[in-house]
């Protein structure tokens, strides 16, 4: 927990602190579109990683690129329940990591810390080119979505990293430009909207007014996460999340999460094979 301001260093003028957040604001906008920008020379990709949460969106994906699991798990420090699978798909390198299971409780170790852990320890280990963060996620139907519905996030950001102090409630939000792929966009048919994270399935009141200021299409679990870890180190990042659940429907969203993750993990497994497809053979400023 952070310390906060001491009750006497915090009298600064309202146009001080105005000032400040127009400041914090476009260093954000500027670090974003930095972030969305990197390219890493005409050379093509050769390496990928994909950040998965949970194993039952995990294992289609190693069976349809044909990966085997590391068996010595020699790539991540003793003791964590981390798994990797890898191998090659016409000709690219691909990396799957999933966080694995709980080793208390026996769950798939879901949410932001898991994967902001998993995501920095696989960059510095297997040194991809690209990252792809694919998984399920809530949608909107307010917003256009579908139960099946795959999105190729534009922008993510946080819900529930509430810090009602200037500049500080920005970092917390914590908004990302993703990375520019307008030519997969072209290619594959898939929606573009904005995606918010945090680490509840359900959706608080206060979570909902977070939501809503993100201008948020779809919500999940990692995403936002993955970003921030994928930026502190320069890696390209992209999104591919599958509807699963209508947050503002009729159903309650854990019945209806678990009711279509078969069905939905089946049209994730397609989105990303699609985008892998067109990814190779090409550079990152030709995506």
């Amino acid at each position: 927990m952070m310390a906060l301001p001491e009750e006497n260093a915090g009298e600064e003028a309202p146009d001080a602190m105005a000032a400040a957040e127009e400041e914090a604001a476009a260093a954000v906008e500027s670090v974003a579109g930095e972030s969305s920008g990197k390219t890493g020379g005409d050379r093509p990709i050769s390496t990928i990683l994909i950040v998965i949460a949970m194993q039952t969106e995990a294992l289609p994906l190693v069976a349809k690129f044909g990966l085997i699991e590391d068996a010595d798990g020699s790539t991540f420090p003793k003791g964590v329940p981390w798994v990797r699978y890898h191998g090659t798909y016409k000709g690219l390198r691909i990396d799957l990591v999933w966080p694995g299971k709980d080793i208390i409780l026996g769950v798939d170790s879901v949410g932001t810390v898991s994967s902001a852990l998993l995501t920095f320890a696989s960059i510095q280990a297997l040194k991809p080119d690209l990252i792809i963060n694919a998984g399920t996620a809530g949608g909107f139907k307010a917003k256009g979505a579908c139960i099946r519905d795959v999105y190729l996030p534009s922008h993510v950001a946080f819900h529930d990293r509430r810090i009602p102090i200037p500049v500080f409630d920005l970092y917390g939000i914590g908004s990302r430009q993703t990375f520019s792929t307008p030519n997969l966009l072209k290619e594959v048919n898939l929606k573009v909207g904005r995606l918010s994270t945090g680490n509840s399935l359900d959706m608080s009141p206060q979570d909902e007014a977070s939501i809503l200021a993100n201008d948020a299409t779809i919500k999940d679990m990692e995403g936002a996460a993955v970003a921030y870890v994928a930026d502190l180190l320069s890696v390209p990042a992209v999104f591919v999340k599958a509807v699963t659940d209508i947050v503002d429907g009729d159903k309650p969203t854990a019945e209806e999460f678990m009711q279509n993750l078969i069905a939905v993990t089946a049209a994730l497994d397609q989105a990303v094979t699609e985008v892998v497809d067109f990814i190779n053979g090409k550079s990152l400023h030709e995506l």
